[in-house]
């Protein structure tokens, strides 16, 4: 299958995936990685940005300094309509040097050995959604059930954000990853969350607690930080900490489903090891941020025989790049003892994503977890009927009706 090409010949960003293989990356990637590493391709509002699809290619220019993360510099490929205020959330989209001084501001809690601290925590969370679920009726809908409550009481409980509020973060945190959603629509919800965020340091100021928003909330009182940009870190790692692994748990355990031999090596090993290899494979394979990471260049730069120009945009691939044989031999194939550990699922550089050891600790613990205690869990309707996230920014599944 070719890609979608415009009127000048550029292919169309993005790219739909074929139906019959739904985990990976569209056949329009394949075909432009075979021709370069770097072409072109078309966004919704004409504009047209360099795609840049192998993993050495990506990792560099990931941690090029010339190349900016924020959407207000023009040239910047919006992957869909922002409003002139809309610029995302927290220190991901801006550059250093504010970047790493917000960033700073909540390193600590997400260090490994803060975060192995919490696995028992994790654990007993896990086993009482298990519990739950093995007590009430079947089929279930895995992502309501277990996928979302998971990574959404472990954010809450980091943040000290109301877990009863949740309703409410989930629904909004939706409009934000929508490829769908009217720029208004995202600006709300953003403000939604913004406001809530907000009234919660307010809160954190009134009556401290022990959790992320408290330290942020201290910060506000010595002037390290603003009311404003406490609140909006605040909606990073809430609409972070519970979105994407949220998706990767119930794309995660469908992969698996759909690969039964590498389920029951999950399910057989009480070896850490390979349930840490079964996760970065899993993160490797399935790439749930599909729509690429965007930067823009701030100078020229000279690359793989490209003058890629300042102000141009720039989209890396990183379902494409994690596909790549020269780094992954033989990558279409799931593997859980393959060593995945170079992949770029978490970006690369100054922006490579700061809640990684907590995703990969709840994806540890979720995984084994549900093979071991539900060894004979299996889908409850047919592949083929499975809603895939097609129109989301991150992958995943909108259902994912399970029995055993």
């Amino acid at each position: 299958m070719t890609p979608t090409v415009g009127s000048a010949g550029v292919p169309e960003y993005p790219m739909a995936r074929a139906a019959r293989c739904p985990f990976d990356p569209p056949p329009g990637l394949y075909a432009l990685r075979q021709e370069s590493a770097l072409s072109r391709v078309r966004l919704w509002d004409g504009s047209t940005p360099w795609m840049v699809t192998r993993h050495a290619e990506q990792r560099a220019l990931l941690g090029d300094p010339r190349v900016s993360a924020d959407p207000r510099r023009p040239g910047y490929p919006s992957a869909v309509p922002i409003t002139p205020s809309d610029s995302g959330a927290g220190f991901v989209v801006l550059d250093d040097p504010e970047h790493a001084r917000l960033r700073r501001m909540v390193t600590a809690p997400f260090a490994i050995k803060r975060i192995d601290a919490m696995r028992p925590a994790v654990q007993r969370i896990v086993d009482r959604l298990i519990d739950d679920m093995l007590t009430g009726p079947k089929p279930v809908d895995l992502v309501e059930t277990f996928a979302l409550p998971v990574p959404s009481l472990v954010i809450c409980d980091l943040l000290g954000v109301p877990y009863a509020d949740h309703d409410f973060f989930q629904q909004n945190s939706k409009f934000l990853v929508s490829r769908d959603a009217a720029p208004e629509e995202r600006q709300a919800a953003l403000s939604r969350l913004a406001d809530y965020l907000d009234r919660l340091v307010g809160e954190k100021l009134e009556t401290p607690g022990d959790d992320l928003l408290t330290g942020l909330a201290e910060r506000t009182k010595s002037d390290e930080l603003t009311r404003k940009e406490a609140a909006t870190t605040g909606v990073l790692l809430l609409v972070a900490g519970h979105e994407t692994t949220a998706n990767m748990i119930a794309l995660g355990t469908l992969a698996l489903l759909e690969h039964p031999d590498q389920l029951a090596l999950l399910r057989d090993t009480d070896d850490p090891r390979v349930v840490a290899s079964a996760v970065e494979e899993l993160l490797r394979y399935l790439s749930i941020i599909h729509d690429g990471r965007r930067r823009v260049a701030v100078e020229d730069i000279e690359f793989d025989g490209h003058t890629i120009r300042a102000g141009e945009g720039l989209i890396m691939a990183n379902n494409i790049g994690n596909r790549d044989p020269d780094v992954f031999p033989d990558p279409d194939r799931l593997d859980i003892r393959r060593d995945a550990r170079r992949h770029v699922a978490f970006g690369f550089g100054v922006h490579q994503c700061l809640g990684q050891p907590l995703a990969r600790m709840e994806l540890q613990v979720v995984y084994r977890t549900l093979a071991q205690r539900i060894p004979t869990l299996r889908l409850a309707t047919e592949f083929e009927k499975i809603p895939f996230k097609h129109d989301a920014a991150v992958y995943g599944v909108h259902e994912l009706p399970v029995t055993w």
